[in-house]
């Protein structure tokens, strides 16, 4: 469906991110698969680094698990890594992309072209500021509960 976007609920309130299918097709589609089947939801924020980002999507919340499904096939684009984006986190090898994201704080273009950009966030930018930082943090904030909406 066009124009869809993901909502995380986060301990400050609801997080609305526009998916970007046009930038990122399989990606988008590997997220909306996860969060129709609940993956996210009580997915911690395992890494989060102030003037940089917020990394989730963990199931072990140690930063070194994925989902059980195939890791993804890069899909860099020219959209910058500014604040509020939403990017796939991988390893060092380009198409390692599983069930990890982060969400930009800050510019971090250094990540240009090297991270699947997959959207952006419209609403609730000041919720993800305020999620607890550390790597990993003492008490690490939460997604709560993730869906998908139509626009």
């Amino acid at each position: 469906m066009a124009d869809e976007k993901l909502v995380f609920t986060l301990d400050g309130g609801d997080v609305v991110i526009k998916l970007r299918p046009d930038l990122a097709p399989g990606h988008v589609e590997r997220i909306k698969e996860l969060v129709g089947e609940g993956f996210y939801d009580g997915i911690k924020f395992h890494r989060v680094i102030p003037g940089f980002m917020a990394q989730g999507g963990c199931p072990q919340g140690t930063g070194m698990g994925g989902s059980s499904k195939p890791d993804l096939k890069a899909e860099f684009n020219d959209q910058p890594h500014v604040r509020g984006v939403c990017s796939m986190a991988r390893t060092s090898y380009p198409h390692s992309a599983n069930s990890q994201f982060f969400i930009c704080f800050d510019d971090a273009r250094f990540l240009d072209k090297q991270y699947t950009v997959w959207g952006e966030v419209e609403s609730g930018m000041e919720h993800v500021d305020a999620l607890p930082k550390g790597e990993p943090p003492a008490k690490p904030g939460v997604i709560h509960k993730a869906v998908i909406v139509a626009a």
